[in-house]
C-alpha cells in the first residue's frame, strides 16, 4: 500500500495553519474583551446600541466565514507550492489583524486597510489552478513557458 509523499517544506504550511487559528484566537479574545467593556452577554451575537463592539464582533465573525474556505486553498496550493502557499497564509494572516484594526475604531469603513488579504486568497486560487493544470498535465511545468515553479519554488 503507498503511502501519501508530501514536500519536504509542507512544514512551513502546517506552520502557516497553526498561525491562521492563532489571529482567530487573537480576534477571539477581543470580542471577549469587548463583550465585557460594552456588557454584552452571551448568547447576544450583537448589541443594539454598542457599535464599537459590534465592529469589533464582525471583524472576528468575517475572519471565521471564509476560515474553511482558506484553509482548503491553503493545504492543496500547499502541496505543490509549499512556500509560496505559506507566504499567502501569511499575508492573509497580517491583512486579518489589520482588517480587524480598522474595524475595531468603529468606523466600518476604516476596515478597508487590511483588505489586501484577498489578494492572497486570489494567489491560493492561482497556485491551485496551477497544481490542478500539472495534475491534469496542462503545460508540463505548469501553466505558461516559465510556470509557477518559477516564482514559487
Amino acid at each position: 500500500m503507498g503511502g501519501v509523499s508530501l514536500p519536504r517544506e509542507f512544514g512551513y504550511v502546517i506552520l502557516t495553519v497553526l498561525g491562521s487559528w492563532g489571529t482567530l484566537m487573537y480576534l477571539a479574545v477581543n470580542v471577549s474583551k469587548a463583550r465585557k467593556k460594552y456588557n454584552v452577554m452571551p448568547p447576544i451575537l450583537y448589541s443594539d446600541t454598542e457599535m464599537v463592539y459590534n465592529c469589533i464582533q464582525r471583524a472576528h465573525q468575517n475572519a471565521l466565514e471564509s476560515y474553511p474556505s482558506f484553509l482548503v486553498l491553503l493545504l492543496l496550493a500547499g502541496l505543490k507550492y509549499p512556500k509560496g502557499a505559506s507566504a499567502a497564509g501569511v499575508v492573509w494572516c497580517m491583512g486579518r489583524i489589520h482588517y480587524a484594526h480598522g474595524y475595531y475604531t468603529g468606523d466600518p469603513e476604516k476596515r478597508r486597510k487590511g483588505a489586501y488579504f484577498h489578494l492572497s486568497e486570489l494567489a491560493l486560487i492561482g497556485m491551485c489552478l496551477g497544481h490542478a493544470g500539472s495534475l491534469l498535465g496542462w503545460g508540463g511545468r505548469g501553466w505558461g513557458r516559465w510556470g509557477w515553479r518559477f516564482f514559487w519554488r
